[in-house]
């Protein structure tokens, strides 16, 4: 490959990636009498399932809460970015917060980087709000809003 070429290649525009619908909101919204764990179970690769785990844990405010929703984070962290790379992306560029199936895995970034500063991991918190803010601004904006780290 030319330098020229090359160049251009790296230079290239980094488009925005949307992920498919996520497959567990319908039994999410729809949950009635069953168990929520059971809709995790169920969708085991479902960001928005493991966010909505840590978001609840870091409600408890105690220690096990908040090594909960790392862990539960986490998970959905590392869900979202295997869906993004099937749907694309290549470790850069927009992850849309206004596309619906997108929430699920900035929520569970959100939640990763909340339960990092609780435990004192301050460079992941660091790195987790980096990425938040580089693949969605608006995201930050929201769930620093909705969401902030006192939960």
């Amino acid at each position: 490959m030319s330098s020229d070429a090359r160049t251009l290649l790296l230079a290239a525009p980094v488009g925005r990636t949307e992920l498919p619908a996520d497959e567990a909101l319908d039994d999410i919204v729809n949950l009635g009498d069953g168990s929520f764990l059971d809709v995790v179970a169920r969708h085991p690769a479902s960001s928005l399932g493991w966010a909505l785990l840590a978001e609840g844990s870091l409600s408890a405010h105690t220690t096990q809460g908040d090594l909960s929703a790392y862990a539960f984070a986490r998970t959905g962290y590392h869900r979202g970015l295997d869906a993004l790379r099937r749907a694309g992306w290549r470790g850069k560029g927009p992850i849309p917060w206004g596309h619906e199936p997108n929430q699920g895995f900035l929520r569970a970034l959100w939640a990763l980087a909340c339960a990092a500063r609780r435990i004192g991991e301050q460079a992941e918190y660091e790195r987790c709000v980096l990425f938040l803010l580089e693949a969605s601004e608006e995201a930050y904006v929201e769930l620093a809003r909705t969401r902030p780290l006192t939960l």
